[in-house]
C-alpha cells in the first residue's frame, strides 16, 4: 500500500497556522485529484483544500477544529497504483538542494507560495511596491491570482526591495522567483510551503497553437482560466491545444473556442473587431474593478442575502444643514456623513452588526465598528474607504475622519479589510430612490441610502407631506435574521431622525 500524507498547504508567505474547519470526505471515500477533501481557515478566509493526488482516504489525523501549523499532517491518502509523485509541493520540504538564498548573505529571493495543495501556477496581479521600498515584515507586497481569488501576498521578512523578476500579468509556477530582496534577519532556506524554483519560466508563447509537450503546463492560461476550461469538459490536453494569442486567455476566450471560433487576439488600447456584423471593442479587465469582481463573486458564493427598508423623515436633517449654511459654519458636512454618523451610533447598539462568521461554528463580535464606505471612481470603478472604531469617535472626529478616508479612496486607495463588517452606499446623487446592496463577506450587512423625496408623514392620523428618504438594508441571512436586521434598521432610522440631538 502507497499512502501520501496530505499536508496544511502555505496560504500567503506570513502564515503559520490554520485551523481545520469541516472534513469533506470519509475513510474509505475515492479521491480524484484537485477534489475539495477538507476546510480551513486562515485570518483570511474559509477554503476548500484540493487534494493533489487520487486514492482512497484512509483516515484523518487530525479532528475539526484543531489548529496546526503550516506543514503538518492533517490525512493520509492510499494512491497505490495511481502513480502519484513522492510528495505534494505543499509538504514539508526536506533539506533542500538549494537554498533561496543569493550569493550576497543578506539577499533573498521571494517565490510564489502554495495556495491549495492542488494549485500548480498563479497569476502576478499587481505590484504594491516598487524597488528601493522599504519592507515591513508580514505587509502586502504583491497581488497574486489563483482560480479561487485574487489576494494580497504579505512579506515573511522586514527589508528593502531590489528588483523584480516577473512581470505583471504574467502566469508563474508554484515556487518560482517573483523578487529579491535584501534583509538583516537571519535566512537560509525558502519560507516553507515554497517550492524549489523551477530550472526555467516558459517563454512567451509564440502566434502558433501550442502542443501539450512532456507533461509542460501552458503558462498563458490563468488558474481562473483553466479552471473555466475544466467546467466546460476540457481535458488538460485540450487545454493545452487552445490557440495561443499572444496574451493570457481569458474564459471568454475558451466560450468562444467552445462555440467555434477562436480566442480573441491580444487587444490594443483601442482595439475592435467585427463578429458578423456586430461591431466591438475589447480591453483588458484589470484595476481594481477586478479586485472588486473577486470580493462580490465570493460574496454571491456564501452570502444568503435578506433586503428590506424604511422609510426616514429627512425634513430634520435638512433643517439643520440649511441653518448651518445660513450662518455660514465652517464646520459643514454633507448630509450623508451625518447619516453614516447615525449608522455608527446605531451599530454601537446592536453587536450582531459587529459580528461577523469566522469559519462554520464561530462568530467574531469586535468591540466597535469598522464602518466601510463605498466611493465611486472615474470609469465607473468603486473602492472603499474605512473608518475604523467609527462609534468610539464624537460627531465632529467622526466627520473629520470620514473625510480624510473618503478622500484618500478617491486617490485610488481601497483601504478595505476583514474588520468591516457593515458598508454604506450613496445613490442620492444619481435620482436613485430605492436598491437592493450587496453584501461582501466577511462584512455582514450594507445599507442603502436613496434619494430624498417628498412622501407622507407616517407619524399620526392626518395626511401631511414630509421630507423622506428610503434607507435599506442587505443582511447576511447566516448570521442576522430578519428580527434582527430590522432592529439595527429601525435603530439607524431613530438615530438619524434625531439628528437635531446629537450633532449640535
Amino acid at each position: 500500500m502507497a499512502q501520501e500524507s496530505l499536508r496544511i498547504p502555505m496560504i500567503g508567505e506570513g502564515l503559520q497556522e490554520a485551523r481545520v474547519v469541516a472534513f469533506l470526505k470519509q475513510p474509505g471515500d475515492f479521491v480524484k485529484r484537485d477534489e475539495p477533501i477538507y476546510q480551513m481557515e486562515t485570518d483570511k478566509a474559509v477554503m476548500d483544500v484540493e487534494s493533489p493526488f487520487e486514492g482512497t482516504l484512509v483516515a484523518w489525523t487530525a479532528k475539526v477544529d484543531d489548529v496546526l501549523p503550516i506543514g503538518e499532517q492533517v490525512g493520509l491518502l492510499d494512491v497505490a497504483g495511481t502513480g502519484a509523485s513522492a510528495a505534494p509541493v505543499a509538504a514539508t520540504p526536506e533539506a533542500p538542494a538549494a537554498p533561496a538564498t543569493s550569493s550576497a548573505a543578506n539577499e533573498i529571493h521571494l517565490r510564489i507560495p502554495m495556495i491549495g495543495e492542488g494549485l500548480q501556477e498563479a497569476r502576478l496581479v499587481k505590484k504594491l511596491k516598487q524597488p528601493g521600498d522599504t519592507i515591513r515584515r508580514d505587509e502586502a507586497i504583491y497581488q497574486m491570482e489563483t482560480d479561487k481569488a485574487v489576494m494580497d501576498v504579505e512579506s515573511p521578512h522586514a527589508g528593502t526591495l531590489v528588483r523584480w523578476l516577473a512581470e505583471e500579468d504574467q502566469v508563474l509556477p508554484i515556487g518560482a522567483e517573483v523578487l529579491v530582496m535584501t534583509t538583516d534577519e537571519v535566512v537560509s532556506d525558502a519560507p516553507v510551503g515554497h517550492a524549489p524554483a523551477p530550472a526555467t519560466i516558459a517563454a512567451a508563447p509564440s502566434a502558433a497553437p501550442a502542443a501539450a509537450t512532456g507533461g509542460a503546463r501552458r503558462r498563458d492560461v490563468p488558474p481562473r482560466t483553466r479552471a473555466h476550461a475544466k467546467a466546460k469538459g476540457l481535458s488538460d490536453d485540450q487545454i493545452e491545444a487552445l490557440p495561443v494569442t499572444g496574451k493570457p486567455l481569458m474564459p471568454a476566450d475558451v466560450d468562444a473556442f467552445l462555440a467555434g471560433g477562436a480566442p480573441s487576439a491580444a487587444p490594443t488600447a483601442s482595439a475592435s473587431a467585427n463578429q458578423g456584423n456586430r461591431k466591438y471593442q475589447e480591453k483588458p479587465f484589470e484595476g481594481k474593478q477586478r479586485i472588486l469582481a473577486s470580493r462580490l463573486q465570493r460574496g454571491n458564493q456564501l452570502v444568503v442575502p435578506g433586503m428590506m427598508s424604511v422609510v426616514a423623515n429627512w425634513g430634520p436633517l435638512e433643517s439643520l444643514r440649511a441653518e448651518i449654511k445660513a450662518r455660514g459654519d465652517e464646520f459643514a458636512p454633507s448630509a450623508f456623513t451625518y447619516f453614516a454618523y447615525a449608522v455608527a451610533r446605531a451599530a454601537a447598539q446592536h453587536p450582531i452588526s459587529r459580528s461577523t462568521l469566522v469559519g462554520d461554528h464561530t462568530v467574531r463580535t469586535y468591540d466597535h465598528v469598522n464602518l466601510g464606505i463605498a466611493v465611486a471612481l472615474p470609469g465607473d470603478e468603486l473602492v472603499v474607504a474605512v473608518v475604523d472604531n467609527a462609534d468610539t469617535l464624537d460627531w465632529k472626529s467622526f466627520a473629520g475622519q470620514a473625510r480624510d478616508s473618503i478622500n484618500q479612496a478617491r486617490d485610488g486607495r481601497d483601504q478595505a479589510h476583514e474588520g468591516v463588517t457593515v458598508s454604506l452606499t450613496n445613490m442620492q446623487a444619481y435620482n436613485i430612490r430605492e436598491a437592493m446592496a450587496v453584501v461582501v463577506p466577511p462584512g455582514v450587512a450594507t445599507i442603502f441610502l436613496g434619494e430624498p423625496y417628498n412622501g407622507l408623514a407616517n407619524d399620526g392620523p392626518e395626511i401631511k407631506l414630509q421630507r423622506c428618504v428610503n434607507v435599506g438594508i442587505t443582511i447576511d441571512h447566516r448570521l442576522i435574521n430578519g428580527v434582527g436586521g430590522a432592529e439595527f434598521l429601525n435603530a439607524i432610522k431613530n438615530e438619524l431622525e434625531a439628528v437635531l440631538d446629537w450633532a449640535k
